[in-house]
């Protein structure tokens, strides 16, 4: 019996031993679960790559990658030269030719000039703002001339009118601009005038003036009411390489005028061109407060020019603007804008005969060099066009 029971246990065990043997191998051959690839991948291509490489940004609204701008230097503009400009520019006086050459040569070439005609006559010239003063004295100059000479051509009409009209305009009054420096000082050019008349821009297009005669320009925004006149006057002296002196909004005026002389001298340029705020020539307060500007700038040294923004559409109502101007700061010359808009050409004659004031510089055209030096000859001819004579004078 015992026998048997110890033969029993050696078969349980060697039962139990071959089972062990078959499992354990089986086990041993499991493979090891895989690690994960974005693991494997990522250390991968680390060690590729190198040192990370900066991406461009990208608009997250897109996701397309936006390169940045490239940083580019403002370019500097080469002016046209003033010389000449007011020839090329004469077609843009076709409005006033209709009054001029067409309209008071048409009546001057009738067969009888009586005193029906002769009126007509006068009526166009103040139609055209000549004045009633200068046109009486243009059309009793005239009558007699055409009847000593007895005159009759077309071409010879036109001549005896174009010598009146540049006899009106004074053709001895000094046009020149001064705006050289003097003993190491730059010249100082005030630019005053109305609201609306264009005067910020008008100022930018006289730096653009000075610059094609060869002037180095330092402008002044001593407009600090408006930041965007600041801004519009900036704009354009950067166009031509000219610094803008500004100060805060709402700033005094005498003070970035001052400001802006300094800068000049210390910097040694030609001219300081100061841009002042619009104003209205019945409002005290505003011309006291330019009379402040002149007598603050002038601390520093005398004004060279005081140039008044004119325009040319408001007809004779320019005249009292450019009076009350004159007795606050003693304006110098008249720049007359938008004679291409206006068929009152005759306003140059009404305002150098009531202030004697020179008309130095006229506006005919929106473009950046369409400011052009006043010259009367150019003027009357460009006035009176050849149309009417089918040949030009």
């Amino acid at each position: 019996m015992a026998e048997y029971l110890v033969l029993a246990l050696v078969l349980l065990g060697v039962l139990i031993a071959g089972t062990v043997g078959l499992v354990v191998p089986r086990l041993r051959r499991r493979p090891e679960p895989p690690l994960p690839r974005t693991e494997v991948d990522t250390r991968a291509e680390e060690d590729l790559a190198g040192p990370p490489v900066e991406a461009p940004e990208s608009d997250l609204s897109t996701g397309v990658l936006v390169e940045p701008p490239p940083v580019l230097a403002p370019q500097v503009e080469v002016p046209e030269p003033t010389a000449g400009r007011l020839v090329r520019l004469r077609s843009r006086l076709s409005r006033s030719q209709n009054v001029f050459g067409k309209g008071l040569l048409g009546l001057l070439a009738r067969d009888h000039l009586d005193e029906d005609v002769w009126e007509e006559i006068e009526d166009s010239l103040i139609t055209a703002d000549v004045g009633v003063d200068a046109t009486r004295d243009i059309v009793d100059r005239l009558r007699e001339r055409t009847r000593v000479l007895g005159t009759r051509s077309a071409y010879e009409l036109r001549a005896l009118l174009a010598a009146e009209l540049v006899n009106a305009l004074d053709p001895s009054l000094d046009r020149s601009l001064r705006t050289a420096p003097k003993d190491g000082v730059p010249a100082v050019v005030l630019v005053v005038g109305v609201n609306g008349a264009g005067k910020t821009t008008t100022c930018g297009k006289i730096a653009r003036v000075l610059v094609a005669d060869g002037r180095s320009v330092l402008l002044g925004a001593a407009d600090t009411f408006r930041a965007a006149a600041a801004d519009q006057l900036e704009t354009w002296g950067s166009r031509v390489g000219a610094e803008t002196v500004r100060g805060p909004e709402a700033a005094d005026p005498a003070s970035v005028a001052f400001d802006a002389v300094k800068r000049g001298i210390d910097t040694g340029v030609d001219t300081v061109l100061i841009d002042t705020a619009g104003r209205l020539q019945n409002k005290v307060g505003l011309m006291d407060e330019l009379g402040k500007v002149k007598r603050v700038v002038e601390k520093q040294g005398p004004i060279d020019e005081t140039l008044l923004i004119l325009d040319a559409t408001t007809g004779q109502n320019g005249l009292e603007q450019a009076r009350v101007f004159t007795d606050v700061v003693n304006v110098t010359g008249v720049v007359l804008t938008k004679l291409d808009g206006t068929a009152k050409g005759g306003i140059v004659i009404a305002v150098q005969r009531k202030l004697g004031i020179p008309v130095k510089l006229v506006g005919l055209g929106e473009g950046k060099d369409d400011l052009a030096p006043f010259d009367p000859a150019q003027f009357v001819d460009a006035l009176l066009g050849t149309e009417a004579t089918g040949r030009d004078a």
